[in-house]
């Protein structure tokens, strides 16, 4: 029985980012219908079995053709496009929480090697990377990345504040910024501080030495609770994938989901 089979709805986002296929000269095997590949590549997202082990008797073809297909579609940007697509959806309805974001980083175990990795100094040492994120006000993905494990949370910070899409849906200007931002005591420096006001952004960054853990706690778990909602699915429970554009292509797959939920819901 085939699982994880796409909707219509993220269908109908999703076939319009899709770069035209243009058939061999050559000639040699029709081409795996998009569809099916879409299908085959959630199935693994979500599972988080090897690429090489997709049932055959599902229909998707072979994992090693989804896997060139999430490739070559995260290199055309198709991903980065649903994910946005599905924002403006949101907004749409005025489902984006702009009055308060949060923004935090949480590790994950690799295997030895490969592109953003570093020693987890919260595991031994052990190779890892870790994901930066923005949601709004209800967790809803805005912006990730992915650095070393090793590499502390601010590093990224005025970069990942920058990459805050810019997401039409209602009528006026686009919105980008947010009205304040929440962090806690790992982006407490003046420049994070001096970044925000440039952008006209407020800060609520928790200070060292200053406010409690019940206090942080306040708004903290909306992002928490987003790296669970990823770690729902089971290709991005640990980082399988060695080169760092196919796991991006997984995040960002993974974010897209997380806002069809909510459209799903609310649009």
């Amino acid at each position: 029985m085939k699982r994880m089979v796409i909707s219509e709805k993220m269908w109908t986002e999703l076939e319009l980012l899709l770069p035209k296929s243009k058939p061999s000269p050559h000639g040699g095997r029709p081409r795996l219908d998009d569809r099916a590949a879409f299908n085959g590549i959630l199935f693994v997202l979500q599972t988080g079995i090897p690429w090489e082990d997709l049932p055959q008797e599902l229909g998707y073809s072979s994992g090693m053709t989804c896997w060139r297909r999430l490739r070559s579609w995260q290199q055309a940007g198709v991903w980065e496009k649903l994910h946005h697509a599905l924002l403006v959806r949101l907004r749409q309805c005025d489902q984006i929480d702009w009055h308060r974001v949060s923004i935090d980083g949480a590790s994950v175990a690799k295997p030895p090697g490969g592109q953003a990795t570093g020693p987890n100094p919260t595991d031994r040492g052990k190779s890892g990377s870790k994901r930066h994120l923005i949601v709004d006000g209800r967790g809803i993905p805005l912006t990730l990345t992915v650095t070393g494990a090793n590499r502390h949370d601010s590093v990224v910070f005025e970069a990942l504040v920058d990459a805050l899409p810019s997401v039409r849906g209602l009528s006026g200007q686009p919105r980008q910024r947010p009205d304040k931002l929440h962090a806690d005591k790992g982006y407490d420096y003046p420049r994070c501080r001096a970044h925000l006001k440039k952008r006209g952004i407020g800060d609520r960054i928790a200070r060292r030495g200053v406010e409690s853990k019940e206090r942080l706690g306040k708004h903290s778990w909306v992002v928490e609770r987003t790296y669970t909602w990823l770690a729902g699915f089971g290709k991005l429970r640990i980082r399988f994938e060695r080169q760092l554009d196919t796991h991006l292509a997984l995040l960002r797959l993974a974010c897209a989901v997380i806002c069809l939920r909510f459209a799903e819901k609310f649009c």
